[in-house]
Formats: C-alpha cells, structure tokens, sequence
C-alpha cells in the first residue's frame, strides 16, 4: 500500500487536483462534502494516505480510525447536525465492492437532518 494513488479518485481530490468543498483538513485527514448528498449534511471523512479499504487496516491504523471517530462527531456538529439524543447522524463505511464501496480508498460518510435511508 503507497501513500497516494495517482489513479485515485479520492487521492486526487485531496491533492486538490480536482476541487472539493472542503470541511475539514489536518495532516492525517481529510473531509469534504459528497457531490450527490443524500441528506442535509453529508460530507465524506477520509485519511490522506491510501488504504483501499476497512479490509485493509492493520493495527498500526487503530491511532487514525480512533481519530476519524472522535472527529466525526464535531464535524457533523459545525456542519448543522441537530445535538444529540433528539438530533444526530450516521455513519455509513462501505467496503469491497460488494459491501457498496464505488471508490476505493477507505471513506466514512456522514449524514446528518432529512433522513432518506428511512424511505424503504
């Protein structure tokens, strides 16, 4: 696994080869909002090394995912997110192609208000 994949969708953006709406950024982190959101808030947390997947962390990755869940929450937060217990948002982690995984570098989707997913 390198730290950048030149052919990466995600890798690219990051490298603000093709732009995003950033919402956040750090030396590990990266974090913009989704080009099709699926709710009032939704924005894409992702690291800035590549890892195709949630298949493929390692125990040297616990330190980055830790950070990716305590951060997610703020995020969403200064995004708009209603607090919790009555608010809140969901965090969606596809991997492999069969779990719904479309780009592959490891991502975490976070959506927040309307919630569409309760349609059917």
């Amino acid at each position: 696994m390198s730290d950048h994949d030149p052919n990466c969708l995600f890798c690219k953006i990051i490298s603000g080869q093709i732009p995003s709406r950033k919402v956040y950024e750090d030396d590990e982190l990266f974090a913009f909002h989704d080009i099709h959101p699926w709710a009032p808030v939704h924005f894409l947390l992702v690291p800035k090394r590549h890892i195709p997947s949630m298949a493929q962390l390692t125990p040297q990755d616990v330190g980055l995912m830790g950070r990716m869940m305590v951060l997610a929450p703020q995020l969403a937060a200064e995004a708009g997110c209603n607090p919790y217990p009555d608010g809140g948002f969901r965090m969606v982690c596809n991997t492999g192609t069969e779990g719904g995984q479309e780009v592959h570098h490891l991502h975490v989707h976070v959506m927040g208000g309307a919630r569409p997913w309760q349609r059917g």
